[in-house]
């Protein structure tokens, strides 16, 4: 949870203060480590919970405001996105049954969420990335509206200095130039907290840093971003692109990102990494500087230049009953499929943070740097069929490395830390289960791409999708159980189908005004369509060629050269994004037309054709006496 009282608009006085605050926090905290006042032999564990809001048509439900207004909850806060919200679970203590009670409390939260979604009309879904999320979506228009986004808004795309372009290679390809920070809402994670010995900060962070490879791997859960297939977990390389405030020349000279896995391994204390990121990032935010108080420092302002500088495992300062700590913020994790499976995967993390110091001492001795780095993105776009590199320098498949090396490893370390037996089985036995039968949440999202291919158009692929997993994680069965989409979840759904975009095709042949009207026909052959969409060199919608008009042409002019300029409609009936399938399906009725464009500030987007119309239809029919027939 970011700080929210922050000072807008700030100028280069402001900044220059507020750096000078930085620093003596920097200093008051170099005090504290050297005179021992840090808490040392304290073990605490703590949760992040951050949640999408849907709406009845499975679309992101932008009324985080209304739902935490009835709320009325001290543990929940707002999210960056006008769809997403936050609960924030208090500290425990790492022993006994402490997993149980993180898993009962989650469940708490996520059930009073929930129920106070539905009172609106809306839902609660723990995915990483949103499915159903569009283009659309993320606009300024669905920015929380908070001095925190908006001055994190504002001073990254200053710094920025425009547009930029957002590139992810997956499976598929994603390509998206965008103009403001609001990608980074299609992320959300499940956070966990762990307290570190400040005596042994370098031991610990650096182990951190080897475990969160098969961690991650083992909990991939966002596959998809726009309809598009990328990464297992693709929230690991959004993230980055959405809040990069890097201009081109520090692109040019390889200055690391705000969003980070770090450069190399932590020598001897977290003071460090602080003034590594003091020194290399410049203040994003302002607060109003406090007054030095007795007692205890809060290390405001350090804080919060911390929380605008977002490494994976991220080390946080805090207070807890009045002692001064340190703890680890493990920020990789995705939210999801499950509340069980967010509770096994922290096990995972939390037995191997154990383990790791005792079975291999300070790791930094015993591997590469490079080979850790390399390992967090195998696992980020592979999952479980990635290769990592373990201590003995050798690479291995993931899975066999988690069930025949780490599982273990994590098992004697939540011994070690005297954890309920039983919880240990019941957590490590999620971890066993997904691994042995490779059902990852992302390995289950890609399955159902698979089956609904072919059966609809992929904005309303994604929503069934969302539907299903809805679902599924009411049931509270770990991913693993989750069954195949069945037959009745592939049918169609009347809230799938409420405006143009949801059955569209996408996938277009154009061509150019100045082509010859020959390549036009010769696509239309082999292609077997009727009509083609024509754009010219700017990439704008400029007019529909179909075979009609190109017979009419050459009634007309007979079989001389000619291009498509001379035969295309240059004003064809037109409709936007957002135009109800009932609208779009009475304007082809009253016009007679075979197909309608889809057309947003001069720019192609889909085309709706009267077959698109006639197999929503007959898909709808079979529904409906299907469901007579129960």
């Amino acid at each position: 949870m970011g700080a929210q009282d922050i000072v807008e608009g700030g100028n280069p006085a402001d900044s220059a203060s507020f750096s000078e605050a930085v620093l003596a926090d920097l200093r008051a905290l170099e005090q504290m480590l050297n005179s021992g006042a840090l808490e040392c032999d304290t073990l605490r564990i703590g949760a992040e919970q951050e949640m999408f809001l849907v709406d009845r048509a499975f679309r992101p439900a932008p009324i985080a405001q209304q739902i935490l207004e009835s709320l009325a909850h001290p543990d929940f806060t707002t999210e960056i996105g006008k769809f997403n919200i936050e609960a924030n679970l208090p500290p425990r203590l790492f022993r006994g049954g402490c997993l149980r009670s993180l898993e009962t409390d989650l469940e708490d939260v996520v059930k009073l969420a929930s129920v106070t979604a539905q009172d609106h009309g809306a839902e609660v879904l723990l995915t990483g990335i949103l499915p159903s999320v569009r283009p659309g979506d993320l606009t300024l228009d669905n920015l929380t509206d908070k001095p925190r986004y908006r001055e994190l808004n504002r001073t990254v795309m200053n710094l920025r200095g425009g547009e930029y372009h957002l590139y992810v290679k997956g499976i598929d390809e994603l390509q998206l130039m965008h103009d403001n920070v609001m990608p980074e809402a299609c992320c959300c994670s499940f956070q966990v907290h762990f307290q570190l010995d400040p005596r042994r900060f370098a031991t610990q962070y650096n182990a951190s840093q080897m475990a969160v490879a098969p961690v991650l791997a083992a909990a991939v859960n966002s596959p998809l971003l726009l309809g598009q297939r990328l990464w297992r977990e693709t929230r690991i390389a959004l993230f980055q692109h959405s809040i990069d405030e890097r201009t081109h020349s520090h692109i040019a000279r390889k200055h690391p990102t705000r969003v980070t896995f770090g450069e190399g391994w932590v020598e001897d204390s977290v003071l460090e990494i602080y003034r590594e990121q003091v020194a290399r990032f410049r203040v994003l935010m302002t607060s109003d500087i406090p007054e030095p108080t007795q007692g205890v420092p809060e290390l405001k302002a350090l804080m919060l230049h911390n929380g605008t500088v977002w490494r994976w495992n991220r080390p946080c300062y805090g207070i807890t009953a009045g002692k001064p700590n340190l703890r680890l913020e493990f920020r990789c994790l995705p939210s999801g499929p499950t509340v069980i499976d967010e509770v096994a995967n922290a096990a995972f993390f939390f037995g191997l943070m154990m383990a790791i110091p005792e079975e291999y001492g300070n790791v930094a001795a015993k591997l590469p740097f490079d080979d850790a780095k390399e390992n967090f993105f195998a696992a980020a776009r592979n999952g479980l069929k990635a290769q990592l590199t373990w201590m003995d320098g050798k690479s291995y498949a993931t899975a066999p490395l988690i069930l025949e090396q780490l599982l273990p490893l994590a098992t004697a370390g939540l011994k070690k830390a005297n954890l309920d037996s039983a919880d240990i089985d019941r957590y490590l036995g999620v971890i066993r289960e997904r691994t042995q039968k490779s059902q990852t949440g992302s390995a289950w999202t890609l399955a159902a791409v698979h089956d609904l291919t072919g059966r609809s158009t992929p904005e309303s692929r994604d929503r069934r999708i969302v539907g299903a997993m809805l679902i599924r994680q009411k049931s509270g069965e770990p991913v693993h159980t989750w069954s195949t989409l069945s037959e009745a979840e592939m049918e169609a759904d009347t809230r799938i189908y409420q405006n143009v975009t949801d059955i569209m095709s996408t996938d277009l042949f154009t061509i150019s005004p100045d082509d010859p009207i020959t390549l036009a026909a010769g696509t239309m052959t082999w292609r077997h369509i009727r009509h083609l969409p024509v754009e010219d060199a700017a990439g704008k919608f400029v007019g529909l060629l179909s075979s009609r008009e190109i017979l009419r042409a050459i009634s007309e002019q007979g079989w001389t050269p000619m291009t498509v300029r001379a035969a295309m409609n240059p004003n064809p009936t037109t409709v936007a994004p957002d135009t109800s399938t009932v609208a779009a399906l009475r304007l082809m009725l009253e016009h007679k037309l075979d197909c309608l464009p889809v057309v947003k500030d001069g720019e192609l987007v889909g085309i709706v054709s009267n077959q698109d119309m006639m197999l929503v239809l007959a898909s709808l029919m079979n529904a409906k006496a299907n469901a007579a027939a129960v």
